[in-house]
């Protein structure tokens, strides 16, 4: 199914385009938390500390697919509102060529680098060989992770976003029902072996899917090397944008690792429950790359307007509403990972802190997405720079190491959320509203 955000109906079309987006990134967050489960209820909290070292190095795989997608969904929706039929053609064709040759090459480096890079992590010698066994297995499937995280930016550049959930349903589905079977034979590198071939048979039923449904085609002749620059100049700040949290990830990741095995492992159940209040937001964030690169393109700066308060009114009220009830259960759904009483009491104290942040998350993906779809990662890449890493980061170095403790890396989360929203709103008006003076000929 095709949208068109520029002549339908504001309400319908958001809602055609962000529902299907939201239920594939919920049953995205069931994917993750399967392995989390089972290996903290089958291997204990040691094993659930490795794979908490190992997720920072995922988060930034995961993201530089996403952000790179992302950049190309960015020029495709543009083309796309603006009916530049032959353009369509040539980005797909060059795009997935590049998509092809860049994971694998990412493949390669990092197999290499694997080791050097835990060890920047501060990780600890008791789960060093842990993450590092898992780590080198999930690696082999990051071009199935990336075509992925591709096809599915390609769909939203034409208003298809059903596929995304058929597609995770079922890579859902297969990982649940191999993890166990999988830890069972394999022990902790078995749930990275069950995550890398449910990855590959998700990637096959996405190829069938593509090749029947003939939604478009590839032909080599259409492949342009002239439009990469294009790519480069779009994907690199894009996939810097959605690795910047990722990067925030790790370097607080080493700063919890000296408060020892118990905080190590709560900071993973909490990335783990965060996942519940970011992705909603990013399922609007991408959204919004796409609504507002099709408004943009077709010269519809009020439609786009429309679509982000909109957005940014469902997004605060669906926000307020699953915070509150993760703070709520924050103590026994910590308990689901790992039985461990200190664990689950630094993950509540967490959520209390940082509480109000995740409805101003929503806020600023909300407005880093417009910025996308307005065809200015760069500036929503600066944004993410300002908060995570000249706000966040040596923030939450400086309160942990002049006495606030752990708490300290806590309320500089809070904070750099404030700033967040702050500057994000600033930011994508100031530049909305210079687009319409310049299509207006102010």
């Amino acid at each position: 199914m095709e949208i068109d955000f520029i002549t339908g109906s504001t309400k319908k079309c958001l809602a055609a385009m962000v529902l299907p987006m939201m239920a594939a990134m919920f049953l995205n967050m069931a994917y993750n938390l399967v392995d989390s489960l089972w290996i903290g209820n089958l291997l204990g909290e040691t094993a659930y500390a490795a794979l908490t070292n190992a997720t920072p190095v995922i988060l930034i795989l995961s993201s530089v697919a996403m952000g790179t997608a992302n950049g190309v969904a960015i020029l495709l929706s543009q083309a796309v509102g603006a009916n530049r039929k032959e353009r369509v053609d040539r980005l797909i064709m060059t795009s997935f060529i590049a998509a092809v040759v860049f994971s694998a090459g990412v493949t390669i480096l990092l197999e290499a680098a694997l080791k050097p890079i835990l060890i920047l992590l501060h990780t600890p010698g008791e789960v060093m060989q842990m993450a590092y066994q898992y780590l080198a297995i999930y690696i082999l499937g990051y071009l199935a992770v990336y075509l992925y995280c591709y096809f599915t930016a390609v769909l939203r550049s034409f208003g298809n976003s059903v596929f995304q959930v058929i597609a995770m349903l079922i890579c859902t589905l297969l990982n649940a029902g191999l993890d166990p079977l999988f830890i069972h034979f394999f022990g902790f590198n078995g749930a990275a072996a069950a995550t890398v071939l449910s990855q590959i048979l998700c990637l096959i039923f996405m190829m069938i899917y593509l090749y029947r449904k003939r939604l478009f085609h590839f032909r080599l002749s259409c492949f342009d090397k002239q439009l990469i620059p294009s790519f480069i100049k779009k994907g690199i700040p894009s996939a810097f944008q959605q690795s910047i949290p990722a990067v925030s990830t790790s370097f607080l990741t080493s700063l919890v690792t000296g408060y020892g095995i118990s905080a190590l492992a709560a900071y993973g159940i909490t990335g783990k429950l965060e996942t519940i209040l970011f992705y909603p937001a990013m399922a609007l964030n991408m959204a919004l790359t796409s609504i507002v690169g099709q408004c943009t393109g077709g010269r519809r700066y009020d439609r786009a307007k429309d679509y982000i308060k909109i957005s940014l009114l469902y997004g605060i009220i669906v926000l307020a509403l699953l915070s509150v009830l993760v703070i709520c259960f924050s103590s026994p759904l910590s308990h689901l990972f790992v039985n461990s009483d200190a664990a689950a009491h630094i993950v509540s104290v967490y959520f209390e802190i940082v509480s109000i942040g995740y409805v101003l998350n929503t806020v600023t993906n909300c407005f880093l997405g417009s910025l996308n779809g307005m065809g200015r990662p760069a500036k929503s890449m600066f944004c993410m720079v300002m908060y995570y890493m000249i706000i966040r980061m040596p923030l939450a170095w400086i309160l942990s190491n002049r006495g606030f403790g752990i708490n300290g890396i806590w309320t500089a989360v809070l904070i750099s959320h404030i700033m967040a929203a702050v500057v994000a709103a600033a930011t994508a008006n100031h530049e909305l509203r210079k687009q319409e003076n310049k299509g207006s000929g102010v």
